[in-house]
């Protein structure tokens, strides 16, 4: 089974950046092959990554719960749903060199899922075997770990900024995980964009007070600005770009 590596934080604080960046982390030290999951609604993980996604399997998922009121189902009356969600996740994987991309996606539909669930369950748990390492990039509720849809965890990297607000933040994160009985073996903050790379002391405090473990600080970076405007994946920052140097250096210093 593959090691999980799940990163959550609130929305707008980088985290799919370092998300993008921890893949290519791992890609580089050989710790290949990788699965890179993208969890969160609201990411572009594959943006980030530099790669086009065909589907999801949110999208599938709504498919396979239409087909029994679908007047033209599309899963061919001799074919089962499991088999069908099976050659549509083949469908849904996007395959790089070093690694392999799917996008979960969120289901538009009304109605229960649970059945469906079950199936991308256990397509998922299919697949992770053939990996050495999966990340996952979560939304701040961690949907789809929290429905069983993906594996256990054995990671959680929890991306805040500077602000009180967002250590916060990830303060809940940390209490979900516990909440959903997930136990990694190890869990602890990245705070993201701090003006040259140091923290105040009252995100110091707050940091304390939530019980959260300091992995590291990201500084702000001038770089992944202009790459975010110029719609250049973050993978081809140069080696020397400080976001890079900084995480790399985190991501070396915590058991991966």
């Amino acid at each position: 089974m593959a090691q999980v590596i799940a990163v959550a934080g609130k929305g707008g604080v980088g985290k799919t950046t370092l998300c993008g960046l921890l893949i290519q982390y791992l890609c580089e030290k050989g710790k290949t092959p990788v699965l890179a999951v993208d969890a969160d609604a609201n990411s572009n993980l594959n943006e980030v990554l530099g790669v086009e996604v065909e589907m999801t399997l949110g999208e599938v998922r709504e498919q396979i719960e239409n087909a029994a009121n679908s007047a033209k189902s599309p899963i061919p009356p001799s074919m089962s749903k499991a088999d069908y969600a099976e050659i549509m996740m083949n469908r849904c994987l996007v395959e790089e060199d070093d690694y392999d991309m799917l996008v979960m996606g969120r289901t538009q539909g009304k109605g229960c899922y649970c059945f469906v669930n079950g199936l991308l369950q256990a397509q998922v748990q299919k697949l992770t075997p053939n990996y050495k390492y999966m990340v996952v990039d979560n939304e701040a509720g961690m949907e789809h770990i929290s429905r069983g849809i993906l594996p256990k965890v054995d990671t959680v990297i929890l991306v805040s900024d500077c602000s009180r607000r967002g250590v916060q933040a990830v303060g809940r994160i940390a209490g979900l995980v516990k909440e959903c009985g997930l136990n990694p073996k190890q869990i602890g903050l990245i705070v993201n964009r701090a003006p040259d790379g140091k923290l105040n002391e009252g995100t110091k405090e707050e940091i304390e007070k939530q019980g959260l473990t300091l992995f590291g600080v990201v500084p702000q970076d001038q770089e992944v600005y202009e790459y975010d405007c110029d719609g250049k994946p973050m993978t081809e920052l140069p080696d020397d770009a400080a976001v890079k140097t900084a995480l790399y250096k985190i991501l070396d210093s915590i058991s991966l």
